[in-house]
């Protein structure tokens, strides 16, 4: 694996300083009071995220190249695309719990922030893995054919059972729940005792499920490229446009049921792309046309042909 930065630790210092600057002014200057996040303000922040992200692209264009350039876009390319199908559990997360629409942004915002986080140390474990073991390459490839074929294939409907989720259950057993909520505290205290509110637990949940997505986008984007700052910064980039997704296309999710499919042959690809890397090295510029093509012709079909006016209710 090829160190392409000159000092990459201080880089990703620098990056990082940068992403948590970033976050603070989100979250104590433009959204200081809790308030409904509108298709406008969202559609907003989302184009700024997506520009910022292109601007960091153009800069690894004229800084590392053009590869490197087309290995950062087609992995971001690939984590924001999954990020919109993942979008749908949340949505259904935040209407299991009826989480008022003025404190969903602050539950995204530090689930953002924790998946950041979790992310950061799977990237490292994946990397360490494939650097000590290169076999791993293939273990990662079948992953993501096997989850390529299943995503292709499950059912269209999903639910949420937070009951079964170990971490809340574990979590309950630490500190007592609030039955409801008290504005967009995570915690409270009563009668001197300390407790949690439902809207942490919301948040557990959220966490907890952006882990199971990682599992599944980590390693696809360890097929484009094995180096950690590439593969670090076009998965920050994808995570941190995630919020104001979220909210400028929460009313029209249902309309990308297509999505799901090519996202399969998406996975597959890269997974199949990821085995006979050592006996075909698929070109980048080839990886890219065909992931971007294939998310092309999942959204157009989606528009094309709507679902069934009966079929509306599931995803």
């Amino acid at each position: 694996m090829d160190n392409l930065l000159p000092n990459e630790p201080l880089f990703l210092v620098l990056f990082n300083i940068f992403v948590i600057a970033m976050l603070v002014l989100d979250l104590r200057v433009f959204h200081r009071e809790a308030h409904e996040i509108k298709i406008k303000e969202a559609l907003l922040w989302s184009a700024f995220w997506v520009v910022l992200s292109l601007i960091f692209n153009v800069g690894i264009y004229f800084w590392l190249g053009k590869i490197v350039a087309l290995q950062f876009f087609t992995g971001y390319l690939i984590e924001k695309s999954l990020s919109v199908d993942n979008l749908f559990v949340f949505l259904l997360i935040f209407s299991y719990f009826r989480v008022p629409a003025k404190y969903q942004h602050k539950v995204l915002f530090w689930g953002i922030l924790g998946a950041l986080i979790m992310r950061s140390i799977l990237i490292g474990l994946g990397t360490a893995l494939i650097h000590s073991f290169h076999w791993i390459i293939y273990v990662f490839g079948a992953f993501l054919i096997f989850t390529g074929i299943k995503m292709a294939f499950q059912k269209e409907t999903a639910e949420i059972h937070p009951e079964r989720n170990i971490i809340v259950r574990m979590f309950k057993r630490i500190m007592p729940i609030t039955p409801g909520y008290h504005g967009e505290r995570f915690f409270i205290k009563i009668d001197g005792k300390n407790y949690a509110t439902l809207l942490f637990i919301v948040l557990l949940v959220v966490e907890t499920t952006d882990l199971v997505f990682a599992v599944d986008s980590i390693p696809a984007i360890f097929a484009i490229t094995t180096d950690p700052f590439i593969v670090y910064t076009s998965n920050v980039f994808a995570i941190l446009g995630l919020r104001a997704l979220y909210f400028a296309l929460a009313g029209i999710m249902n309309l990308f049921h297509y999505l799901k499919l090519g996202l399969s042959i998406v996975l597959t690809f890269v997974g199949m792309k990821m085995m006979v890397a050592e006996i075909y090295p698929i070109p980048i510029g080839i990886a890219l046309g065909v992931v971007a093509s294939v998310l092309i012709v999942s959204i157009a079909a989606s528009i094309l042909l709507p679902k069934p006016e009966a079929e509306k209710g599931t995803n």
